[in-house]
């Protein structure tokens, strides 16, 4: 029997020897410090003034937006706000109805670890599912729309887009806006697009938020030097945020690594993380954290870190990029600065009420068995709040009140998060969980190292069903980062290492049912998604599943 492979996170190997497993362990938190994925530890280069306007782009072949007609899962996390709630009831998990790759050339490590985070499918209001293909060995990548209902190619389009230094390699995400424009990163941080994602014979042009007209000039140049390294979000009226890193001593229009916009009407402008801050120590934005809209559309929400391990979580100004307020991003426990790590796909969530979620890490390896907390802010950024005891790669998912019959509290929406307790990381006793969390209700933190911390109240949680053979009387991971959530079958889509997609029915407390998709493998969290046909969308081994009646 081959060697049992496992996702890597933080616990990269702590299912092997004790030797091993400290060597695993040892490698994963490394990447998390010291700038992670390739972070630079040269001095910041001084702030830039907040915002560089650029005139509007006029495309080359006029376009005509298509209104969405119906219910369009849009972008990691399904919203702007990533959320994850579907708007449909999702079908129950009998067959796949069809799957596809997500990468053509999957790089196994020596011990068959898949160290790769895949991008959610996008689906239009059409059911068109938009899937980013990792298209080679090399990180290179293509979009492909397929039919929801029988992932029937419909059109393909490959992207130049050229990734950052990176441990992991992270997720390359797409997004569609509320009037179907499907958007996608490029070389040089432009934006690839087209105006209508369901049709085969739309145009595909770009934008670049410092000019076109300078991209084209010193295409090389800019290819060379900046890289988007965020995912898109897009709010309703089609405005374009992302974060960028820009290497090397000088280029072309003088960027420096920050926040991007590219405003509806193709005027782009952005602001560097330093001067976004106000803090020169800030050099960058959080690789793989995607920027979040508040539910008004005045406040984008970004992380942004120094090249060591700390980070700041800004709520800016939408349409100025200016400074609105800042929330240093601090460890519950010792108050030293959390780990903001290169390899986590954690993203801000903006909940109903406006409060904002975000992920990180220790700062002290293994104290909180490696899981990292979920921090909790006001829309002001202003109070800190009852932090859930997970959260270093995880975006919380909103989670209805109404959804749990049982619960007596006074929130009206709840939060559920992944809640792996990692096997011989600190206390960890490989008896993983998901959870759905009270954010406005406390107890005492659940680890015991860390117990004098007030984490949010546990409303339900429920242990993996697969047993790890590796760690007698643990379980497999759970496998997401973030998980869609069903309100009309009051119930969770969250898939497990184990190989198998799961819904976690929230009435009765179950795992009610259950699909086979692989035998299992090791590979970095993924997303779960949800088509407007109710088809659940979940990805394992470096393939996507559609799955339904």
């Amino acid at each position: 029997m081959r060697p049992r492979t496992t996702h890597k996170k933080n616990n990269a190997g702590l299912r092997r020897t004790a030797a091993v497993a400290a060597i695993a362990v040892l490698g994963a938190i490394a990447a998390c410090s010291g700038g992670g994925g390739g972070g630079s530890t040269a001095t910041p280069a001084a702030p830039v003034s907040p915002v560089v306007p650029v005139p509007p782009v006029v495309p080359e072949v006029p376009v005509v937006p298509v209104p969405a007609t119906g219910t369009a899962w849009l972008s990691y996390g399904g919203d702007a706000q990533h959320t994850a709630q579907a708007s449909v009831k999702t079908q129950a998990l009998n067959r796949i109805v069809w799957q596809t790759p997500v990468d053509v050339a999957p790089q196994y490590s020596a011990q068959g670890y898949l160290l790769v985070h895949y991008g959610s499918p996008v689906i239009t209001a059409k059911n068109t599912v938009l899937v980013p293909v990792k298209r080679a060995a090399a990180d290179s990548f293509r979009v492909e729309a397929r039919a929801g209902a029988s992932g029937a190619l419909a059109w393909t389009i490959d992207s130049d887009y050229v990734m950052p230094a990176h441990n992991w390699t992270p997720a390359y995400n797409i997004t569609l806006t509320r009037n179907n424009r499907i958007v996608m990163p490029g070389a040089g941080g432009k934006v690839l697009y087209r105006d209508d994602a369901d049709a085969a014979g739309s145009a595909t042009n770009s934008l670049v938020f410092y000019g076109n007209g300078a991209y084209s000039a010193n295409k090389a140049a800019f290819d060379a030097s900046v890289f988007i390294n965020t995912p898109i979000t897009a709010d309703s009226a089609g405005n374009l945020f992302f974060g960028f890193v820009v290497t090397g001593t000088s280029n072309p229009a003088n960027l420096t690594s920050g926040i991007a916009r590219i405003g509806a009407d193709g005027t782009g402008g952005w602001v560097s993380a330093a001067a976004a801050s106000g803090d020169p120590s800030m050099s960058k934005p959080a690789m793989g954290a995607a920027p979040a809209i508040s539910n008004d559309q005045k406040t984008v929400y970004v992380v942004v870190k120094s090249n060591g391990i700390n980070g700041q979580l800004l709520a800016l100004d939408a349409a100025t990029l200016a400074l609105k307020s800042k929330a240093l991003l601090t460890d519950p426990f010792s108050l030293a600065n959390s780990r903001i790590s290169e390899d986590s796909t954690a993203s801000p969530m903006v909940g109903p009420d406006g409060d904002v979620y975000f992920g990180v890490l220790e700062p002290v390896s293994n104290q909180h068995n490696a899981r990292g907390w979920l921090l909790h802010f006001d829309a002001a950024l202003t109070t800190a709040k009852t932090p859930g005891s997970f959260g270093w790669d995880d975006t919380a998912s909103v989670v209805p009140a109404a959804m749990v019959p049982g619960y007596t509290g006074t929130s009206s929406y709840l939060v559920m998060t992944k809640y792996n307790n990692y096997g011989r990381a600190g206390s960890g006793d490989s008896k993983n969980r998901i959870a759905v969390l009270d954010p406005n209700a406390s107890m005492a933190d659940p680890v015991s190292a860390t117990a004098s911390v007030k984490v949010m109240k546990e409303v339900l949680t429920i242990l993996g069903p697969t047993p790890d053979p590796s760690f007698p009387g643990g379980v497999t991971e759970w496998c997401i980062n973030t998980a869609a959530v069903d309100p009309f079958t009051k119930s969770i889509l969250v898939n497990s290492e184990d190989g198998y997609l799961y819904r976690w029915d929230l009435t009765t407390n179950t795992l009610s049912q259950k699909i086979r998709l692989t035998s299992g493998l090791g590979e970095s969290y993924t997303p779960t998604a949800v088509g407007p046909d109710g088809l659940v969308y979940a990805i394992n081994n470096a393939v996507l599943f559609s799955v339904g009646l």
